[in-house]
């Protein structure tokens, strides 16, 4: 059974409030205290991961649309690529802010030039910039056959951003290599079209 326009509507529903709600909880945990001896690092940590998921969930709703045969699904990319635009921003914010401090924000940019894991991980975020700038359906026309070209570069956050996370756990975890292999397995349902554009 395909779903309906009225289904997408509620899907996307449930979709904003799981992207949402996580933020809710973060800030209830601060407050409360309920996080770790170092905070700053959990949150970090927290909005990081967040970011992460919903861009593995973004690039998860193409072959699922078309091997689920729900077209409609396509319509719910849009906002999950928002949402990991705003979650990998807190990122850049929380360690702008929690590990240097507003007194040292002048220090970011040396951070981001001499630390490989800092410098992909903005190069990353500076795509998912670009990309949601041009996401409104105006832009698309705008920009015409360019704008898939841009939206294209998404791949390469895909492959930026598990690199950046097993990068800055500093030690071998199972975690971020089984989020490397997720993104690996979105790149291989995509094999066929990274072959069409050799053509």
């Amino acid at each position: 059974m395909r779903l309906v326009s009225r289904q997408i509507f509620w899907l996307k529903v449930v979709l904003h409030l799981a992207a949402f709600l996580p933020l809710v909880w973060l800030v209830y945990a601060t407050n409360q205290g309920a996080l770790s001896a170092d905070p700053a690092k959990d949150i970090q940590h927290f909005t990081g991961l967040m970011a992460l998921k919903l861009l593995l969930a973004t690039l998860a709703v193409t072959p699922l649309a078309r091997y689920g045969r729900q077209p409609l699904l396509i319509r719910t990319r849009r906002l999950l690529g928002i949402w990991c635009f705003v979650w990998a921003t807190l990122h850049l914010i929380s360690y702008s802010v929690l590990e240097l401090g507003l007194s040292n924000l002048n220090l970011l940019g040396r951070e981001l030039i001499t630390r490989p894991y800092l410098t992909i991980g903005f190069i990353g975020w500076l795509i998912l910039f670009a990309l949601t700038l041009t996401s409104p359906q105006a832009a698309r026309k705008r920009l015409g056959a360019r704008w898939q070209k841009l939206h294209n570069t998404v791949y390469l956050v895909l492959i930026l951003a598990p690199v950046h996370f097993i990068w800055s756990v500093k030690i071998l975890s199972p975690q971020p290599l089984l989020y490397a292999l997720v993104a690996l397995a979105l790149l291989i349902l995509r094999y066929k079209k990274f072959r069409s554009w050799k053509h």
